[in-house]
């Protein structure tokens, strides 16, 4: 058997590699240990969020999938953050998990180059520092080109309830327990970390007149640019606090948590979702934590309790969320648990996800230290579409962190590593004014189009919005707003007539009140449009100045530096610096600027280091 390229894995990780590497026509193997699961939701059944929202609609822009099936599986869509500036807003949506992951399967079945394989894939096969193939638990061996490991959770896993301690990738499915030892025998270097989920509760028992309802946006909007349905909020979730109660008895079976009693899980756990546990630990003032209730399907009993992850004895379970207000008869259908899986340490791999140490080895999703769906779907994706770049002999498509917070998701991983589940967060890009979620299109879809990855059709659909979008700023730039008719709107003082667009870009100035003024009509615009359009005219000021240091950081990128530096010929670094540039071996000034213990005065020396005549 031979392919081009082999995807070990079906989550989200995998469903984008195989759409990524799909794109030049190159032909596509999926090996996944149950077909069943296919873009499986196994903790919180929703997509986006603040920062992750913004890579799911990049996803979209450069050809993936995770948008369109998010908007034909979602079930309630909101805009979070909408109480802040724009540039921090981030477009989330529950979906229906079950129809997700049908969705998800059919997408694959349906590209053409791509096939699938029911399989356990047990020992990766090299030559000479090469990738030459797979092999499988049932014994078949697989040619390819290159090997993408999207394995998620499954190496090594296991999975703990109190004392119970359960070999498994996900409760009820098999653990891979062999392809780990097989990566590491070839010199890549793995760590160990941990997740969790919380109980599955059956709505029939849940009283939820004690409970806050929690509506989706009035004017849902799509992930996808290339969604042409309405979207529809077919759903409430709920919103609830944890009792004093409820952290009495946590603390009263501290000695029964695998973490805090039992010393069982060695494996770091996410710092930004904890387990009840770690809330009630590490603050233990608090009378109490939120959470979120939240439908797992249409038709289906599960309902997901947002925030309640943990890893207790089910009794002990039972105890703590019959204590909540609305679930004193709940009924828990699926137990909670954390899991511990092994990781590859991401510092070993280039920006385009290929391993330093195998060639044609590529690596994305959870096996990188990330946490999140939206996190592992876009580093699937640029690691697909990067295997079968390097395969048709193009150069790698790396995402600048000016670019996209894909570029700044995988320039961390690469550059400073992780020790514990990397989430995105907008406060991770520096350039987050310009890497908006409402300009994702225009941001990527350019090089998206340059790629490969999207068609002519797609690219000219979204440039007639963006026509629009330039037409309506004209517009505003033509206005004159007279003082009269601003004070009438009992705004601040304006000292002269001035320009619409200069006005816009004070804080307590809105669009809608050159409508109320009666000098525009954008009635007949979609709101995306009017958003982004404004949202342009008043971060202009700042985003220019981003763009400036951005020039100036390109200078230090496009200083190369040898991966066969010495660094112990480069005289005048700090010894730490001298380690840390030595294990991770960055590919350029600036990357080298972003190592964690790298500080100016070394980048100075390197730099002077770098423009003497090497021998």
């Amino acid at each position: 058997m031979k392919y081009d390229i082999v995807v070990v894995g079906g989550g989200h990780a995998g469903v984008e590699a195989a759409v990524g590497a799909s794109k030049h026509g190159l032909s596509v193997l999926m090996v996944t240990s149950n077909i069943e699961f296919i873009g499986e939701m196994p903790c919180n059944p929703a997509v986006g969020g603040v920062a992750k929202g913004n890579i799911v609609r990049e996803i979209d822009a450069l050809g993936g999938a995770m948008a369109q099936l998010t908007d034909k599986a979602g079930i309630q869509f909101r805009m979070l953050n909408r109480s802040k500036g724009v540039a921090v807003w981030g477009p989330r949506a529950q979906t229906d998990r079950f129809l997700y992951r049908k969705l998800a399967r059919e997408f694959v079945e349906s590209i053409p180059n791509v096939s699938i394989l029911q399989d356990m894939v047990t020992d990766i096969a090299t030559e000479n520092g090469v990738v030459k193939g797979i092999k499988t638990e049932t014994g078949i061996e697989v040619e390819s080109t290159a090997v993408i490991i999207t394995t998620g959770t499954f190496l090594n896993g296991l999975a703990h309830i109190g004392e119970k301690t359960v070999v498994c990738g996900r409760r009820g499915e098999l653990a891979s327990t062999d392809l780990s030892g097989s990566i590491q025998s070839l010199g890549i270097k793995a760590g160990r970390l941990k997740t969790g989920t919380p109980a599955r509760i059956d709505k029939k028992s849940i009283d939820f007149s004690q409970l806050t309802v929690q509506h989706g946006d009035a004017n849902p909007q799509p992930f996808s640019y290339f969604t042409d349905f309405p979207v529809e909020n077919k759903v409430t979730c709920w919103e609830l606090r944890s009792q004093m109660a409820t952290h009495d008895i946590i603390r009263a079976n501290l000695h029964r948590s695998p973490i805090y009693g039992l010393g069982s899980i060695d494996g770091i756990g996410p710092r930004y979702c904890p387990s009840i546990e770690d809330k009630v630990m590490r603050f233990g003032d608090r009378t109490g934590h939120p959470l979120f209730l939240e439908p797992e399907g249409l038709d289906r009993p599960e309902m997901y309790l947002n925030g309640f992850s943990t890893s207790l004895p089910v009794e002990v379970q039972y105890e703590m969320i019959r204590s909540l207000p609305g679930f004193a008869n709940a009924v828990i259908l699926k137990p909670a648990y954390a899991i511990e899986y092994d990781y590859f340490l991401p510092t070993q791999l280039y920006p385009s996800l290929e391993s330093r140490v195998v060639a044609g080895l590529y690596f994305a999703g959870q096996v990188n230290g990330t946490s999140g769906y939206e996190e592992a779907a876009g580093q699937g994706l640029m690691a697909g579409v990067n295997a079968s770049l390097k395969i048709t002999g193009k150069e790698p498509f790396i995402l600048g962190r000016d670019e996209a917070y894909l570029g700044v998701l995988i320039d961390d991983l690469v550059t400073k590593g992780t020790e514990e589940p990397y989430r995105m967060f907008t406060s991770r890009a520096e350039y987050r004014l310009i890497l908006r979620q409402d300009n994702c299109d225009e941001r990527l879809m350019p090089k998206a189009h340059a790629c490969g990855l999207i068609t002519d059709e797609q690219l000219a659909r979204r440039e007639a919005v963006w026509l629009v979008k330039e037409q309506l700023k004209q517009q505003i730039a033509d206005i004159v707003i007279t003082k009269e008719q601003w004070e009438s709107l009992g705004k601040s003082e304006l000292k002269e007539n001035s320009r619409a667009d200069k006005i816009l870009k004070r804080p307590e100035a809105q669009l809608t009140d050159l409508v109320t003024l009666g000098l525009i009509d954008i009635s007949n615009i979609h709101p995306a449009i009017v958003l982004t359009a404004e949202a342009d005219i008043k971060y202009e000021g700042f985003v220019k100045k981003q763009e400036e240091t951005i020039v100036r950081m390109k200078r230090l990128e496009s200083t190369l530096i040898p991966e066969t530096l010495d660094y112990d010929k480069v005289e005048g670094l700090l010894l730490e610096s001298r380690q840390k540039l030595k294990a991770i071996r960055p590919l350029s000034v600036a990357q080298a600027s972003r190592i964690s213990g790298v500080n100016p005065a070394d980048i100075s020396v390197l730099l002077i280091y770098l423009s003497k005549p090497q021998n």
